[in-house]
């Protein structure tokens, strides 16, 4: 079972979930864990039209655990466990051929149409066979290896995905571009990812030029609340790439992978801006109301200055297209604009 999958699913749960059932799921997983904070506002752009490859093509792919499956042209009935790949099936504009959604996602808010088919350890398998899916995409913690040999026993194709980074997020866009015969846009998708990106960076170059002497701003990523136990990320997750992209530096960039820290190792690194992607259910202290005050934190920079932001939680933890548009927020947050 993958450690970042699992904070992507815990932290991404719909608001129904309350957060105690969350967190303490993944406390019982050692960690965190994709859907369900508040969806964003921003929508995607226009639905792009297919580029569908002949019906009696058969499609052959190796997927993230390199397992090959082959497929007899394009995918018609698709089941999606995870939020991030139902967000990029509806951003390839393959929304049509999604027969089944996990009980997690939540966007697109037209994707809450279709079957909605419990995950994890609750997968049915029957209702899955039930669907007659000629596809099931997943993620490396949807099901067991006897629950995947019961499903392909029964003649149905997985497809897994299991994206860490940035580059692992692009070849799970274009795998799924590939079974669904939307390559093409799959590769449209990518590549403006990779665009926005750059500009981004470039922004970011320039504020950082025009602020020599200040040194490099610190950030602390926040993904699970005091209360639950601190964890966050480090090198080698997207977060870490995003921080990059946007000129300013991790204060756990020393460390690998998503991972619980102390209030003492923040304390002590002392970021200038704190980003919290804990879930806000409007009962009690929001989460930068509960950061703001923590005892003992009252000596950090960030607090001192009131550099707390409440990030999309939904968009910087779903390994999908909308990472962008969480790194936008954030850059707009650093840099006032």
């Amino acid at each position: 079972m993958n450690k970042n999958t699992i904070i992507f699913e815990a932290l991404s749960r719909k608001p129904r979930q309350s957060l105690l059932q969350i967190l303490s799921l993944a406390l019982l997983l050692l960690l965190l864990a994709g859907c369900g904070a508040e969806s964003s506002q921003k929508t995607q752009s226009s639905v792009p039209a297919a580029t569908q490859a002949p019906e009696t093509e058969t499609i052959t792919i190796t997927d993230m655990l390199g397992r090959r499956l082959e497929l007899e042209g394009p995918a018609q009935k698709i089941i999606a466990l995870q939020a991030s790949e139902v967000e990029i099936l509806y951003a390839l504009g393959a929304g049509d051929q999604v027969v089944g959604i996990g009980e997690y996602c939540n966007y697109p808010a037209e994707a809450m149409e279709k079957e909605v088919l419990a995950s994890g350890s609750g997968t049915s398998i029957e209702a899955i066979i039930e669907l007659e899916p000629d596809l099931l995409i997943m993620g490396t913690m949807d099901q067991s290896d006897a629950q995947i040999a019961q499903l392909e026993n029964a003649g149905i194709k997985i497809l897994v995905t299991d994206p860490q980074d940035l580059a692992g997020t692009y070849t799970a866009i274009q795998l799924i571009g590939q079974a669904t015969g939307r390559f093409e846009e799959a590769e449209k998708m990518i590549g403006s990812m990779k665009t926005e990106f750059a500009a981004m960076q470039a922004k970011a170059a320039d504020k950082q030029k025009a602020m020599q002497g200040e040194g490099a701003r610190t950030i602390y990523f926040e993904v699970s609340p005091l209360e639950y136990g601190l964890w966050t990320s480090g090198r080698g997750t997207f977060m870490q790439e995003i921080t990059d992209i946007l000129g300013v530096k991790n204060i756990f960039d020393d460390l690998d992978g998503w991972l619980e820290i102390s209030e003492e190792q923040v304390i002590q690194r002392d970021p200038d801006y704190i980003v919290t992607i804990s879930m806000n259910f409007g009962e009690g202290p929001s989460p930068e109301e509960e950061i703001m005050g923590r005892k003992g934190w009252q000596d950090i920079s960030a607090i001192k200055q009131q550099q707390v932001f409440h990030g999309d939680s939904d968009q910087l933890t779903r390994p999908g297209p909308r990472l962008v548009d969480g790194a936008q927020a954030l850059y707009a947050y650093l840099y006032g604009e």
